[in-house]
C-alpha cells in the first residue's frame, strides 16, 4: 500500500510524538502508563484520521497494546463487551429488524407524509416522522437504510418537480443525523459518552435522562435544519406549489409491494407496534419500575423474535447487528479508561487555560466538535477522542462534565460538509436514477447549519438542560 502525502505526514507526526513520550526525561509528572497511553492514542488518532484501515481494526489494535503493555488488564478490555450499553444496542437492533420485517414503518411514514398540502408541511411532516424512528431504530445508517424505500417512492411521485426531489434527498440525511440525540441508542457515539462519564465521574445517564435532555434538541435542531434545507435548495415557486400525495400513491412507488402502506394492519404489524409501544414506555418510565433499559430490550428482543409472537427469526435478526461497531465501542471504551486511569487525560488537559467562563469553554467545546467531522470522519470515533478530553477539561475549568460532555456529543452530530462525512450522506448522495444533491449543495447548507446548530447546543446547554438537571457549574 502506497502512503499518501497526508498519510505520511500524520505518521511521521505520530512516531515523532511517540518517541518524545516514550524518553523517561521528557515530560516531568508523566507516569510510565500514561506515556505508553498517549502514544498508543496518538497512533490510533493518526490512523483513524489519515489511513483507510477499518477503524474497528484500528481500535482493537490500540485495546491489545494497552492490554499487552500492563496499562489495563485483559478483564478490563474483554468486560466492556459485557457492558449494559453494548447488550442495549444489540437488542435494539433485534426489535429494529422486526419493525423492518413487520412493515410497519413504511405505513407509518405514508400516513404522516400524506397529509401534506404543501412544500412546506411535505418538509416538516417528514421530519417528524424521521426524528420518531429514533425510537426504533438504533443507528443513523440503519435509520437512512430504513428511510431510503420511503424517499425513492416520494422521489417518483414528484418526479415532475426536481428540486422538491433534491431537497428530499437532502432532506433525509439531515434530520437522520441531527435527530439521532433523541435517545440513547441513537449512535453508538451517545453510548461511547455514557461509558466516558461512568469511568471518569462516576455518573451514569440513563436512557431516561437522555430522553429527557435530547428529545427536545433533536426537535428544535431537525426542524430548524429542515427550514435550512427548504430555503437553500429550493426557489419561492418551487415552495409555492401545491402538494397531494396519498398514501396509494406512495404504495404504487413501494418497491416491496407485499408490505403495504394502506388497508387494514396485519396480525404482525399490530403485535409489532404494541410491543415496540411497550417497551419504548417502560424505557421512559425506569425511574418507577427500575428495571435497566437493557433487560427490557431484551425481552423485548426475545418476545420480537419468538415463534409465535415475532416477526423475525432470532438468527435473522441477528445479522442486521452492526457487530464491527460493537467491538470499536468496547475497544474505546477501554481506550477511555486508560486515558482516565492512567493520568493521561489530566496531563492533555492540564495545559489549556483554566479561568474561561462557563460559557465560554461550553462554546470552545462546540466549536471544536462540530468541526471535528472535517478531521475523524467517524462518529463514534470523534466521541473517543474528544469525550475523554472534554471531562477532563472541564473538571479542571469547574464546569459539570455531563454537561460538557453531551454538548461535545450533540454538536457532533453535524457532519454534513462533503459527501464522505457520514454514511447517510454518502447514502443519499450516490443513487442511481434519482436527482440529489451535490457537493456544492452540501457545502451551501453547511455554511447555514453548522453555525445555527451550533449555537443551539450551547442554547441547551446554558440555558435549558440546567431547568432539566444538568447545571453548567457543578
Amino acid at each position: 500500500m502506497t502512503l499518501t502525502l497526508r498519510q505520511t505526514i500524520l505518521l511521521c507526526l505520530a512516531l515523532s510524538l511517540c518517541a518524545l513520550l516514550v524518553v523517561p526525561g521528557n515530560f516531568p509528572g508523566l507516569s510510565g502508563d500514561a506515556r505508553l497511553t498517549l502514544a498508543v492514542f496518538a497512533l490510533a488518532t493518526c490512523a483513524w484520521i489519515g489511513t483507510p484501515i477499518d477503524d474497528t481494526y484500528i481500535a482493537l489494535g490500540a485495546g491489545l497494546a494497552l492490554t499487552a503493555t500492563g496499562v489495563i488488564s485483559s478483564d478490563t478490555l474483554f468486560g466492556t463487551l459485557g457492558d449494559e450499553t453494548v447488550w442495549l444496542l444489540i437488542c435494539a437492533f433485534v426489535l429494529a429488524a422486526a419493525v423492518a420485517r413487520s412493515g410497519l414503518a413504511g405505513r407509518a411514514a405514508a400516513f404522516l407524509v400524506s397529509g401534506a398540502r404543501s412544500v412546506r408541511q411535505l418538509t416538516h411532516l417528514t421530519t417528524a416522522a424521521l426524528v420518531v424512528t429514533a425510537f426504533a431504530v438504533p443507528a443513523t445508517s440503519g435509520r437512512a437504510a430504513l428511510a431510503l424505500p420511503v424517499f425513492l417512492a416520494l422521489a417518483k411521485v414528484l418526479a415532475d418537480r426536481k428540486r422538491l426531489v433534491v431537497m428530499l434527498a437532502l432532506l433525509f440525511p439531515t434530520v437522520i443525523l441531527l435527530s439521532a440525540v433523541a435517545t440513547l441508542i441513537g449512535a453508538g457515539a451517545h453510548l461511547i459518552t455514557v461509558s466516558v462519564l461512568w469511568e471518569s465521574t462516576g455518573e451514569r445517564i440513563g436512557f431516561t435522562q437522555w430522553l429527557l435532555l435530547g428529545l427536545p434538541l433533536a426537535i428544535a435542531s431537525s426542524h430548524l435544519a429542515a427550514e435550512a434545507v427548504l430555503w437553500t435548495t429550493t426557489r419561492r415557486a418551487d415552495r409555492k406549489g401545491p402538494i397531494h400525495i396519498t398514501a396509494d400513491d406512495i404504495q404504487a412507488h413501494v418497491e416491496d409491494t407485499e408490505q403495504p402502506v394502506t388497508g387494514p394492519w396485519e396480525p404482525a404489524e399490530t403485535r409489532c407496534a404494541l410491543l415496540l409501544a411497550t417497551v419504548v414506555a417502560l424505557w421512559c418510565s425506569e425511574p418507577l419500575h427500575q428495571v435497566p433499559p437493557a433487560v427490557v430490550a431484551l425481552i423485548g428482543a426475545v418476545v420480537a423474535s419468538s415463534p409465535a409472537l415475532g416477526t423475525v427469526r432470532l438468527k435473522d435478526a441477528l445479522r442486521t447487528v452492526p457487530w464491527s461497531l460493537l467491538l470499536f465501542m468496547a475497544a474505546t471504551m477501554a481506550m477511555g479508561v486508560a486515558l482516565a486511569d492512567s493520568g493521561a487525560a489530566k496531563w492533555l488537559v492540564s495545559g489549556l487555560p483554566v479561568d474561561l467562563s462557563p460559557w465560554l469553554f461550553l462554546a470552545s467545546v462546540i466549536a471544536v466538535s462540530t468541526a471535528a467531522h472535517l478531521v475523524l470522519q467517524s462518529r463514534s470515533a470523534r466521541s473517543s477522542v474528544l469525550v475523554p478530553l472534554v471531562v477532563a477539561a472541564a473538571v479542571g475549568a469547574g464546569v459539570n462534565p455531563v454537561a460538557a460532555a453531551l454538548a461535545s456529543t450533540a454538536a457532533a452530530g453535524f457532519c454534513h460538509t462533503l459527501p464522505a462525512s457520514a454514511k447517510p450522506v454518502t447514502l443519499f448522495a450516490e443513487i442511481p436514477g434519482t436527482p440529489t444533491y451535490t457537493p456544492r449543495d452540501l457545502l451551501r447548507l453547511s455554511a447555514v447549519l453548522a453555525p445555527l446548530t451550533a449555537a443551539l447546543v450551547l442554547l441547551f446547554a446554558l440555558a435549558v438542560w440546567p431547568l432539566l438537571g444538568v447545571p453548567v457549574v457543578r
